[in-house]
């Protein structure tokens, strides 16, 4: 069975289909690749069409339409990944916390009062100045705008504040929290908390969101000039009043390229210099193997899974969820399907973590027959001789969504083939990040792909807070507590997850986060995939310093610059 299904996963790997990302109109330089998001300024459209070394090709998968940290997280991540935003800190590679626009900070001794001192003579892009009065606005924007217009950011997940308020004179920023936190700097390092002039064409808090991406203003070494929302590419160009040092390119071409073998030939005919995350096995081995280009790789942060709807036909199902996961061999999917791109393991945390990985126990492994064997004993059985299993009479139809990126719509379509074996049809949606989130939120499904950072403020809390119940007494506890999309409840969860969040001790806290650990695995809480290796390709003659960082907030970093 177990070579049946190899067999039938290495096929999947060579013949899956395409979907194409078209170059065309997205400002390519190696070929008639035009511009697509707008005419653009008269010195961007000549250093482009002179092959200008100060002009970027940078091909990527664009997660949102937006830039603005309260419109959705994955508009926030933009806006840090394309150089665009920045925040008070920033993660360094070994997820210790390094000074941005913050250069000297205290706290009180309850941990509850945190006073900022805001760099001196940090300018937005449009010359306005980044002081603590425009730190402490853009911050109470954030918070007002997400809890009136519902935005899908949610940074009181991470932080609760009961004020943020600025000192002019001291040039300090002060955030009251409503509880006490250990540190917040690291918080701070999320791209929610990235700092925007809402005094420039933002719409203010107290009405209705309508600015177009272009609008938002920020500190980073690069300044939106346009973007086509149709295409998703997007036009930047030199921040003049940057703060921190020479801006290596005078524009950006920010290329949405969705396939990752597009990316890779596109990357080798020159009509990008720069890439992140090709996927494709055998396309990522050629240009490691070729000269002409860079390769820079490193195992990250970051987790893909399947979340699984505890509302849905799965969570009220124990004997169709554990057959599911017993059905789904997560070793062959992460060496054979996606080729190495991530490391199997059954826990939501990487084992590169130091959370004891090797204490955890997996009672659901790889064991299609007694997958078979729990379905038939729960009376789960194909009736009608389609092939397919039935519960109450009805055929089962699991809908699982993904999108095409980091392996994830590869690992939805491996697993619907893995499914099939034991009698489990599986419709599968491949749709863009936006979409699958919305429908996420909304729960319009029973299994859904999703790729996290981990550790994103610098420990787990915030990633294990997908499961945790929150106030159930709450109508809508699940927005207002975190991002439990899933509608998972474990009373032992949810008690160790208000112990570690209310623990500051190390070790205390570690041990936490392994029990908990080990109850989504034993509940099969959430269909882990594996643990991402992110990757960074670049042409080698035309560009220097493109090295992926460990936490992948941070792409067009003035570390990349022309040779």
């Amino acid at each position: 069975m177990k070579n049946n299904l190899l067999r039938k996963l290495l096929l999947f790997g060579m013949t899956g289909a395409l979907t194409i990302g078209a170059l065309a109109g997205c400002g390519g330089g190696g070929s008639d690749s035009g511009s697509g998001s707008g005419s653009g300024s008269a010195a961007t459209e000549q250093a482009k069409s002179d092959g200008d070394d100060k002009h970027l090709n940078f091909g990527c998968y664009v997660y949102s339409t937006s830039y603005d940290p309260a419109e959705y997280q994955n508009a926030a991540w933009d806006g840090t990944r394309h150089g665009v935003t920045e925040g008070l800190f920033k993660f360094k590679d070994d997820l210790t916390v390094d000074y941005n626009l913050c250069d000297e900070y205290k706290v009180s001794d309850d941990n509850k009062t945190w006073t900022f001192h805001i760099r001196d003579g940090v300018k937005f892009s449009n010359g306005n100045d980044c002081n603590a009065q425009a730190v402490a606005d853009s911050l109470n924007r954030l918070y007002t705008v997400c809890a009136t217009d519902k935005k899908s950011s949610t940074p009181e997940t991470y932080l609760e504040t009961d004020s943020i308020t600025a000192d002019a004179d001291a040039n300090t920023v002060t955030i009251v929290t409503k509880e006490a936190y250990a540190d917040i700097t690291s918080i701070l390092c999320f791209p929610f908390y990235t700092i925007i002039d809402v005094e420039g064409d933002l719409t203010d808090a107290e009405h209705d969101y309508t600015a177009d991406s272009t609008s938002v203003i920020g500190t980073g070494p690069y300044v939106i000039e346009s973007m086509d929302e149709t295409t998703k590419c997007s036009e930047l160009v030199k921040n003049d009043n940057y703060w921190n040092g020479e801006v290596p390119y005078d524009s950006v071409s920010v290329i949405f390229i969705e396939d990752d073998s597009t990316k890779a030939s596109a990357l080798k005919t020159g009509d990008i210099d720069l890439t992140e995350n090709i996927t494709t096995a055998s396309d990522l081995e050629e240009l490691s193997n070729d000269d002409a280009f860079y390769v820079s790789k490193t195992p990250g942060m970051r987790s893909g899974f399947a979340y699984v709807n505890f509302n849905g036909i799965l969570g009220k199902n124990e004997a169709l969820r554990q057959a599911v996961f017993k059905a789904v061999d997560g070793q062959t999917l992460c060496d054979v399907t996606v080729g190495g791109m991530y490391t199997y393991g059954p826990a939501v945390l990487p084992s590169t973590l130091s959370y004891d990985y090797e204490s955890l126990k997996n009672d659901f492994a790889y064991d299609v027959d007694g997958a078979k064997k729990l379905l038939d004993d729960a009376g789960i059985v194909d009736s009608d001789g389609d092939g397919f299993r039935e519960l109450d009479g009805e055929k089962i139809t699991l809908q699982y969504i993904t999108y095409t990126n980091r392996c994830l719509s590869d690992f939805a379509e491996a697993i619907q083939i893995s499914l099939s074996e034991i009698g489990i049809d599986v419709n599968v949606t491949n749709t863009d990040s936006d979409t699958e989130w919305n429908m996420m939120q909304a729960g319009e499904y029973d299994l859904c792909d999703s790729n996290w950072t981990t550790v994103g403020t610098g420990e787990p809390s915030a990633f294990l807070k997908n499961w945790y119940g929150g106030d159930k007494g709450s109508e809508f506890y699940v927005n207002s507590q975190g991002t439990n999309y899933c509608w998972y409840e474990n009373d032992e969860y949810d008690e160790l997850y208000d112990q570690y969040m209310a623990s500051t001790d190390v070790d205390e806290r570690a041990d936490l986060v392994i029990q908990m650990e080990q109850i989504l695995i034993d509940d099969c809480a959430v269909l882990v995939h594996g643990y991402y290796n992110s990757t960074f390709l670049s042409n080698a003659s035309k560009v220097s310093g493109a090295d992926i960082h460990t936490v992948d907030y941070y792409w067009l970093s003035t570390e990349i610059a022309p040779k």
